[in-house]
């Protein structure tokens, strides 16, 4: 058997296979991974969900800081800071890890990660030594929190366009910053700021540290939200605010940089941040669904909410599998990025942007498993789940932000696609070779070589190797027509990453499936086993709709119809019985009063 070596590259799954051996699943995690969860649970347990009411009605304004105080005390808030700084140390998955539980901590998270990630990261990964020394110990224990100032009334997803302004004082010692920052989380008890805003006519926008006893700074009563009602979201202005110049962070014009980069971890994060929250209204849901009885039985006794139970799980696991994959990868780009001698700061970063487009993955997808658990949770607590009695109701207006931030989900699946053909240009990906070959493979004879399907997972695989052909044969093709005029073709840029997001994500679950059959051997993982099958067929008629769909927008005549013709071929598969195998999953879940994997 030839010997497989690892993948550093982003969206290469896309051209080539993946050994489960090569992945991390959330089944591996060290005693100490563990520990750390333990303890983040606990906290929730203990300081959350018994605030749960509270926290939402913001009536008492230092409850949220309080809590915030004591997740610093136990370490949580420096989770990514390095011990010398005052935090933990610990690595990439780690910080995921403590991300996913939190996630069931409501509009805690939200402050949570605004601090710890947008907040305390710039710093972190662009600050000098001086300004690493003087503000990370601070964040890290909690001592002061921190927000970051970059959306404006004008310039959401087009962040660069900013008009926010920074002009040098005649001395030459400050910036004197003006503007207007707008949804601002933790805005109503930041004690710093990291502030986007743009030297006299520059393009691109520079970053500063500012600190709330700078003056200046005025802020507007908290924002009225649909959901994450309990954490603080304002608006900032800045009247003169006057900042060191050695409160610059990076160099000038490198904040846009800085954006995108500290974006990209949150997006990642943001994807494992659902994961608590999803496992949570699910497990509600099968305990709520067994407590409810109608026509004199339990109303999970019936098919259709096994149904719904099943896929709310089948979607958890899998958002969890793509997820963890991708934290991994790019874990050990950061340390192969070490070991060539980068510095660990830069290393992180460089070591995230290589997985940039995975990143986004997992932002969308997590983020659109979460809307659809929650209403799925509505849906099985019926008439209770609209009531504000019931957590359903508080679970489904909390989680419709995910969609939003860190980049809405239609601008990261545009970012995705572009970022790929841009990499497959500069050659750091070979894209179009593979693409040519399916290409050549659509007006050649077909194989009817038979493939050996006695080994577990091997027609699973063949069907994705033709899902592969099928994303290599639209996006070739739409690369080819329309070159440099893709970009404005935004519908067929959706169509492609929504193809790329369901292979990716139907990979990473057989792969999680078939490793862990090889650590606890395959009838303790029939159930992680339907799930990936179950997963895989409904990822094949996604993709197949949403292939169909870029095919008509940019073909005709006989190419069109050859490409019809492909795209049948690649997206045949064995017809499988998924409404048994949803019943086994659901069964088995109420069986154990909770969501089990």
């Amino acid at each position: 058997m030839a010997t497989i070596t690892k993948s550093i590259k982003g969206g290469e799954f896309l051209i080539r296979e993946t050994a489960a051996q090569e992945i991390f699943i959330p089944e591996e995690y060290s005693e100490e991974q563990k520990m750390m969860a333990q303890a983040c649970q606990d906290f929730i347990d203990t300081e959350i969900t018994p605030n749960i009411e509270e926290i939402d009605s913001m009536k008492n304004p230092d409850l949220v800081p309080s809590i915030f105080k004591k997740a610093g005390e136990l370490g949580l808030l420096g989770i990514s800071v390095p011990e010398e700084y005052g935090g933990m140390g610990m690595n990439f998955v780690t910080s995921m890890l403590i991300a996913d539980i939190i996630g069931s901590a409501g509009s805690f998270s939200t402050t949570y990660g605004a601090h710890t990630g947008i907040g305390t990261l710039p710093i972190l990964y662009y600050g000098s030594e001086e300004q690493k020394q003087k503000y990370l110990p601070k964040l890290a224990t909690g001592e002061w929190a921190a927000c970051y100032c970059l959306t404006e009334p004008d310039a959401g997803s087009d962040a660069n366009s900013g008009k926010t302004k920074a002009e040098l004082t005649a001395d030459g010692k400050h910036y004197l910053i003006n503007g207007q920052k707008m949804w601002i989380s933790n805005a109503g008890f930041a004690d710093l700021f990291i502030v986007f805003a743009k030297i006299e006519d520059d393009k691109n926008l520079t970053a500063f540290i500012v600190e709330k006893t700078f003056g200046g700074i005025t802020i507007n009563e908290e924002e009225k939200k649909m959901g994450i009602k309990g954490s603080s979201t304002r608006q900032v202005f800045f009247n003169d605010c006057k900042v060191p110049v050695e409160n610059m962070l990076s160099e000038r014009q490198n904040g846009f940089k800085i954006a995108v980069n500290i974006l990209n971890i949150g997006r990642i994060k943001l994807g494992s941040g659902i994961l608590g929250g999803v496992r949570e209204v699910t497990t509600k849901s099968i305990k709520y669904s067994t407590e409810r009885k109608q026509f004199g039985v339990s109303i999970n006794t019936f098919g259709a909410i096994k149904s719904k139970l099943a896929e709310m799980a089948i979607r958890t696991y899998v958002s969890e599998s793509l997820c963890y994959r991708a934290g991994q990868d790019i874990e050990e780009q950061i340390n192969a990025f070490v070991a060539e001698g980068m510095d660990e700061s830069e290393a992180k970063l460089k070591g995230v942007e290589a997985f940039a487009m995975e990143c986004a993955i997992a932002k969308i997808h997590g983020s659109e498993v979460l809307d659809y658990v929650v209403d799925q949770g509505v849906q099985i607590y019926g008439g209770m789940g609209y009531s504000a009695e019931a957590p359903m109701e508080r679970a489904y207006r909390d989680a419709r932000i995910a969609r939003i931030y860190e980049g809405t989900n239609e601008i990261n699946r545009m970012l995705m696609i572009g970022m790929l053909l841009k990499r497959a240009m500069k050659g750091e990906i070979n894209l179009f070779e593979p693409a040519m070959a399916v290409s050549a493979e659509l007006t050649s004879v077909p194989s009817f070589e038979t493939i050996d399907t006695s080994e577990l997972f091997a027609s699973e695989k063949e069907v994705l190797k033709k899902l592969k052909k099928v994303f290599l044969m639209v996006g070739g093709k739409a690369a080819m027509a329309l070159q440099d005029k893709i970009e404005d073709e935004q519908e067929i840029m959706m169509n492609l990453a929504d193809v790329m997001i369901e292979i990716y994500a139907a990979e990473s679950a057989i792969l999680r499936a078939e490793k862990l059959v090889g650590i606890k051997g395959e009838s303790a993982c029939s159930h992680q086993i339907a799930m990936s099958q179950v997963y895989l067929a409904e990822a094949v008629d996604k993709i197949n709709a949403a292939a169909k769909e870029a095919i008509a927008s940019f073909t005709k005549g006989d190419e069109q119809k050859v490409m019809l013709m492909g795209l049948k071929r690649f997206t045949k598969a064995d017809l499988v019985n998924t409404k048994e195998l949803r019943r086994q999953i659901a069964d088995y879940m109420i069986e154990q009063g909770k969501y089990p994997f």
